[in-house]
């Protein structure tokens, strides 16, 4: 189980403040000692198999069995040759895995709108970046970006 956070303005916590917010309520505080135990067995997956286990996931572990995410049909090949070796190595490290599943999960890709694609300027925003490109110091180091700004400048105008 993977838990990232993409913002990175909100204040991290530290582990400690997080289990302590999780056991003051008793329906999180019941999956604390779940979410500890797949948290370990994801870091010995990870240390068996440290290339094999940076795409992947565990779903579940229960009655000896552990299925596994991933996130594409040849990860699941190589992961699949991998098992013996994956196997033992969690058999040393006190789990008893009896057998394992792989899923491949892969996610969809995000749609691309029309919108999203063609970027609508105002007439000012045309013009200050037409004023940007006669402002630059010609240079060779702007060459490029001014070329860059009288092309877009040139295609909007003519639309």
């Amino acid at each position: 189980m993977r838990f990232n956070s993409s913002n990175l303005s909100i204040k991290r916590r530290t582990a400690v403040e997080a289990t302590d917010f999780l056991r003051r309520d008793d329906k999180m505080a019941a999956l604390l000692p779940a979410i500890e135990r797949m948290a370990s067995l994801q870091k010995d997956c990870a240390a068996a198999l440290p290339a094999m286990f940076q795409y992947a996931e565990i779903l579940a572990f229960e009655d000896g069995q552990l299925t596994l995410s991933l996130p594409n049909a040849s990860l699941a090949a190589k992961l699949k040759q991998q098992l013996p070796k994956l196997q033992d190595t969690l058999a040393r490290r006190g789990w008893q895995v009896h057998g394992v599943k792989l899923k491949v999960l892969m996610t969809k890709p995000a749609e691309i709108k029309e919108q999203m694609r063609s970027l609508w300027l105002t007439e000012a925003a045309v013009a200050a970046f037409d004023e940007l490109g006669d402002m630059l110091e010609a240079t060779p180091q702007n060459a490029t970006l001014i070329a860059a700004l009288k092309a877009m400048v040139a295609r909007r105008r003519q639309t």
